[in-house]
């Protein structure tokens, strides 16, 4: 995509980005964040976070841990804004963060604005594309805190939350939300929760960002599940859960772009959860646990799971094209994907009754098709599985036509590609990625539904 401003010149115009301070304030009811952001003497930018429950507690157990987080997040939540510029200098004020740190975080601009660059035809220098220009003496300690062994979980509305939530449902839960939707309350209801029985936080962008990207500065994907991972670290302590149990799957960590570290997922994959899992345990605290429950699973194997949750096929969403309307909209990328993913598990009737229309007789959806199959270079910049599981599914949904007539999306994939052969058993505890920071209860946990899917 074009810019009005270029790279360089946006660098040269704006040498320095500011993460001036953060202020907050704590009451009965929530915790209230608000960040200040500068882009030299430019442009200011003040976005807020509010953490809903009583933060009186969180401010009494431990003041010095509170202050930590909200800094952590901060240091995440400037990348959107920074990315306007890309300044080479970022100044620190309100603490300081040594070498160690910020090797971690120039480690998660460079991947997690991965697809930014690359969308925006940038090539960055890893080693000189920013450096970090500390303005305080005061180093953030690591502190304790004890909390119960339940979980949190983040619920973002789509099958995989879901699952998770249905898989941990003997254990002591607490569902979380950022800027609820409809289907995050539709999961969170159809697992078994009250309509207001979870953890919520609201996040607001500046106004003037928006501006920004209007008058042509740079634009593009961040790393959004990065700050959500910061963001659950509060919400962990404000709910008494030591779990926060994430539900991104072992397919997060194929590359978008073959060939390359471009991965519009890079924030849900096993690479950064380690890294975040190592971070908190060196500069945060050691008493919280956050880790991805479905890490094990492929997407292939996670939809033939959420094919059997049938509470939860009429209000899930995972269009972000559709996700301000609560709908599918039946015409992108991640919409034609879970539209295969489950096709391999359900009739077409069901799948109609779920997406309102039948996917695979739109013929606009050939070149999505291409891209999530591998006969296009690059996969669809969205949250979508692997191009191997994308085509064993279209191949057993083939099979299983028994020389039917296919419809116009499936005839043209089996004229145009070989079909792989598909084992019998889409979903196998064979398959099982061991890639990952489960306990041996929590993969028993996941042996035992696999197990019974098989059956």
């Amino acid at each position: 995509m074009d810019q009005a401003f270029g790279y360089n010149q946006l660098r040269e115009r704006f040498p320095r980005f500011k993460y001036l301070d953060f202020k907050y304030s704590v009451s009965a009811n929530s915790l209230k964040v608000d960040y200040n952001f500068a882009i030299g003497e430019t442009y200011f930018f003040n976005p807020k976070i509010q953490f809903y429950g009583d933060a009186r507690r969180l401010l009494l157990r431990n003041k010095a841990l509170l202050e930590s987080m909200l800094f952590h997040i901060g240091l995440t939540e400037m990348i959107s804004y920074w990315k306007t510029t890309c300044s080479p200098i970022i100044e620190i004020y309100p603490y300081a963060i040594n070498n160690e740190q910020q090797k971690w975080f120039k480690k998660l601009i460079y991947n997690g604005l991965g697809e930014f660059f690359y969308i925006n035809n940038i090539q960055p220098d890893p080693q000189s594309f920013v450096t970090f220009e500390i303005h305080s003496n005061e180093y953030l300690q690591k502190q304790k805190i004890d909390l119960s062994e339940g979980y949190l979980v983040p619920v973002g509305g789509g099958k995989d939350s879901a699952l998770t939530l249905e898989l941990l449902q003997s254990k002591l839960v607490m569902p979380m939300m950022m800027n609820p939707r409809k289907a995050q309350i539709d999961t969170i209801v159809a697992a078994g929760f009250r309509n207001d029985g979870y953890m919520k936080v609201s996040r607001s962008l500046d106004p003037t960002l928006l501006k920004l990207n209007s008058m042509g500065f740079l634009n593009g994907h961040t790393p959004f599940s990065a700050l959500l991972a910061f963001v659950t670290l509060p919400v962990a302590v404000l709910s008494d859960k030591k779990n926060i149990a994430l539900s991104n799957e072992s397919s997060a960590n194929e590359s978008t772009v073959p060939g390359s570290d471009i991965n519009h997922q890079y924030s849900k994959s096993i690479e950064f959860e380690n890294d975040f899992r190592s971070y908190i345990n060196t500069f945060i605290t050691n008493d919280i646990r956050y880790f991805s429950l479905l890490r094990p699973l492929s997407e292939l194997q996670i939809s033939g799971l959420f094919s059997k949750l049938s509470a939860h096929h009429l209000g899930f969403r995972s269009c972000n094209a559709g996700s301000k309307t609560n709908s599918w909209c039946g015409k992108c990328p991640k919409c034609m994907f879970t539209y295969i993913m489950l096709s391999a598990f359900l009739p077409q009737t069901r799948m109609e009754q779920i997406f309102g229309t039948n996917m695979f007789d739109d013929p606009g959806m050939i070149p999505f098709m291409e891209e999530l199959t591998g006969i296009r270079e690059v996969k669809p910049f969205e949250c979508v599985g692997t191009v191997a599981e994308v085509n064993i599914a279209l191949g057993h949904i083939i099979k299983s036509a028994d020389g039917k007539t296919l419809p116009i999306v499936l005839q043209y994939y089996s004229e145009n590609i070989e079909i792989i052969k598909t084992e019998e058993v889409l979903v196998s505890k064979e398959f099982v990625d061991t890639n990952h920071n489960l306990t041996s209860e929590e993969v028993l946990i996941i042996y035992s539904h696999l197990n019974e899917f098989s059956h």
